[in-house]
């Protein structure tokens, strides 16, 4: 596996300076988000016009079939491989279904659009390095699928979010936070020394590296909360705050998996196929990458301070070996000493 398969921490920009006598460029801050609508309203006016016993001309669909959210959905499919034709989605618009669902999902669209974007950006920058950056523009889009996404992180960021009436404007601000930190996070970690030093470490080893990463899904829910004393689903449904709260009091079996995981790769005893199924089946609903990643992380800040802990998580070695410190110290077990020596990392 290689260094840019590393999923750790993103990008703020220095201030603007002006020269004394010159108009420079303005210099973009350390947030630029921006919540584009224009494919859910394409779509509601659609369905007000039928509401209404009106005809559907072909300007409301090239409204539709032009709009930013709609123009960069179909690139993004095409770019998965997945159908995506024009035609099939008039099919949809037009559905029963769909109309049944009009009043709901315009009441959801004008709730969302109350979130402020910006702040939920903050909420994430506070838990990324000093230097880091969120740009992106956010797209709630109604569609066949009721999946959501993030696309184009490196050119262009985009996250696309299914619109679900079920979701409240908090949860859409917690969501927001958690994928606004992912793309902040991936603009500037591993930072270049530590990808190349990373890079000249042996195969098993940038693997397990690699997939250390995915912890990072951990730290996005603690960017989100807020912090190491607000529950992460605090704002989610009942049964959601449940389903995390059994997760988390299984964290020493859950740790156990991942050590175990680890100490299997960097062993030879899981090949790339074995390993990547074995890998994915820790995300699950919110599965130990989150459970185990957030317990790390909340360790780590409420032991050291949040400085160490976002030093500690542009280089998943340092995360590794601060997390052990951190248990230590809280009288807790770490890493075995199998996957320490590895990892080069002294034995804590």
């Amino acid at each position: 596996m290689r260094a840019d398969r590393l999923r750790l921490v993103p990008t703020l920009l220095l201030p603007a300076v002006f020269a004394a006598s010159l108009a420079a460029e303005p210099v973009p801050g350390p947030v630029e988000v921006r919540l584009a609508t224009d494919e859910a309203e394409a779509v509601l006016a659609i369905l007000d016009r039928r509401r209404a016993g009106r005809e559907v001309s072909e300007a409301d669909w090239r409204r539709l079939f032009a709009s930013e959210g709609y123009v960069r959905l179909k690139a993004r499919e095409a770019g998965m491989g997945v159908p995506f034709e024009d035609a099939a989605f008039r099919d949809f618009v037009l559905s029963a279904d769909l109309a049944s669902r009009a009043g709901a999902l315009a009441e959801t669209l004008a709730k969302w659009r109350k979130v402020d974007p910006a702040a939920a950006a903050r909420r994430a920058l506070a838990y990324l390095p000093a230097g880091a950056r969120i740009r992106a523009k956010v797209y709630p889009v109604i569609k066949p699928k009721a999946n959501s996404f993030v696309f184009d992180v490196k050119t262009d960021p985009a996250i696309f979010l299914f619109l679900d009436p079920a979701v409240t404007p908090e949860r859409f601000e917690n969501t927001l936070a958690h994928e606004l930190h992912h793309i902040g996070y991936g603009g500037v970690c591993p930072p270049p020394p530590v990808a190349a030093e990373i890079e000249r470490l042996p195969e098993p080893v940038q693997t397990v590296l690699g997939w250390t990463g995915a912890f990072g899904e951990g730290i996005a829910m603690l960017a989100a909360a807020g912090g190491p004393d607000v529950h992460p689903h605090a704002v989610s449904e009942a049964k959601d705050r449940e389903r995390w709260d059994r997760d988390v009091a299984r964290f020493a079996g859950d740790f156990r998996k991942v050590d175990r995981f680890f100490a299997d790769v960097l062993a030879g005893r899981l090949g790339e196929e074995e390993a990547t199924k074995v890998a994915v089946s820790f995300y699950g609903e919110q599965g130990p990458w989150y459970t185990v990643g957030w317990k790390m992380a909340v360790t780590i800040e409420k032991t050291f301070g949040r400085e160490r802990l976002l030093e500690s998580a542009c280089d998943p070695r340092s995360f590794l070996k601060t997390y052990g410190e951190a248990a230590r110290k809280a009288g807790g077990g770490g890493w075995s000493a199998e996957v320490l020596r590895a990892l080069s990392v002294p034995s804590v």
